[in-house]
């Protein structure tokens, strides 16, 4: 009877044992737990093994618990917002109608940066700048309202078009160059342009006769803050890995294009082509890690020139076309070549690893062929 008795205790110690494994297994607390099982199947009373058991439980390991999401959606909605709002005024110092918009705006370019880095979540820091540097534009707060609403759906109908059509954010695929320029640039800012463009002629702010040359701004200032901008914050999220020269010849790049960039934009000599080769260059040797930079060094160069006074044509049409056509070709051959000959690089690697694969093969066969012939002549000891 005392051995039944016996068996039935460790069988019960078994169980309850089995319960609080996983406590025990990363606890410190584990002879407590044990303890408690051990003196229950000796005949401790119920409140003595409640005790001990809520001693077990206190020194259950505790749980990790995960970086609030929420807080750090929300910190970066902020982020987005006061980066929204700064580079507003900058692009806002070289408006060329009325202080209101610009041939480089900056903001887009962060935003869809932003969206396509963080998702749609922090739409709202979007909003909020937008509203914040709208609101000193001098309209009314309806015009404000409106124009929000356009540059915060803008960068909304830029990310989900991208996203539709299998954007790459590594930029490393000619697709995804033609995608950032038609559905990211030129079509999806059309939105913004439009409800902008729209706003100030009701509410008075720009005469009906300008709405062309207004449109045409908004259009391709918003269209180049995302060939220009985006692919440079792109860049810089990413972590290179680089040897000294390298660095050093990345370094004296920027340099030179930055020196060549000035010297062209301000010099009456419309040299404005000696810049190509720099880009060029970065963008064979480091892709968009330097040919981004460089975009939009030369960019910012021709922006601060024109409104300095150059690229004036006669009329603000005019003017916006040279300069435009200039940004655009600046933008389109870093982004375009860079793409291509990231590409190029990455199928010559997939080759030179098939072809690698493929020598490891033949070697294998021919060392195991090599065996069986060596076996059928010399029998095995």
């Amino acid at each position: 009877m005392q051995w039944t008795k016996a068996s039935e205790a460790l069988v019960e110690a078994d169980v309850l044992e089995g319960r609080t494994a996983r406590r025990a297994a990363s606890s410190a607390c584990s002879p407590v737990i044990i303890a408690s099982v051990s003196v229950r199947t000796c005949g401790v009373s119920p409140s003595g093994y409640a005790l001990l058991r809520g001693m077990a439980d206190a020194c259950a390991p505790v749980q990790h618990v995960p970086v609030n999401a929420a807080m750090r959606t929300t910190t970066t909605i902020l982020a987005v917002a006061v980066a929204y709002y700064a580079t507003a005024k900058v692009g806002l110092v070289l408006a060329l109608v009325k202080g209101q918009v610009t041939p480089l705006w900056l903001p887009t370019g962060i935003s869809v940066a932003a969206l396509l880095m963080s998702g749609r979540k922090i739409w709202p820091g979007i909003a909020l700048g937008a509203l914040t540097a709208n609101i000193e534009l001098g309209a009314g707060l309806g015009a404000v309202v409106v124009i929000t609403i356009g540059n915060t759906a803008a960068p909304l109908a830029a990310w989900y078009l991208l996203t539709r059509f299998g954007f790459r954010t590594q930029l490393d695929r000619l697709k995804d160059a033609l995608l950032l320029v038609f559905a990211g640039a030129l079509g999806a800012m059309l939105i913004s342009s439009v409800i902008g463009t729209t706003a100030l002629t009701l509410d008075g702010v720009i005469p009906w006769q300008e709405i062309p040359a207004v449109l045409s701004v908004w259009w391709t200032g918003d269209a180049m803050g995302v060939l220009v901008f985006t692919p440079l914050l792109l860049t810089l999220t990413r972590h290179w890995h680089a040897p000294p020269r390298r660095v050093a010849e990345a370094a004296a790049l920027l340099v030179v294009t930055a020196v060549l960039a000035s010297f062209v934009t301000m010099s009456e000599a419309r040299l404005l082509f000696l810049v190509f080769p720099m880009l060029i260059w970065a963008a064979l040797r480091f892709q968009h890690a330097i040919a981004a930079p460089c975009a939009a060094i030369i960019s910012v160069a021709a922006v601060m020139s024109a409104a300095g006074g150059l690229f004036v044509q006669g009329d603000l049409l005019a003017t916006m076309i040279v300069l435009q056509a200039y940004n655009g070709s600046v933008a389109l051959t870093g982004l375009i070549l860079s793409a291509v000959t990231s590409e190029r690089n990455q199928a010559r690697e997939t080759i030179e690893r098939a072809c690698l694969q493929l020598a490891e093969t033949v070697a294998n066969y021919q060392e195991e062929g090599v065996r069986k012939r060596l076996g059928r002549v010399v029998p095995p000891a």
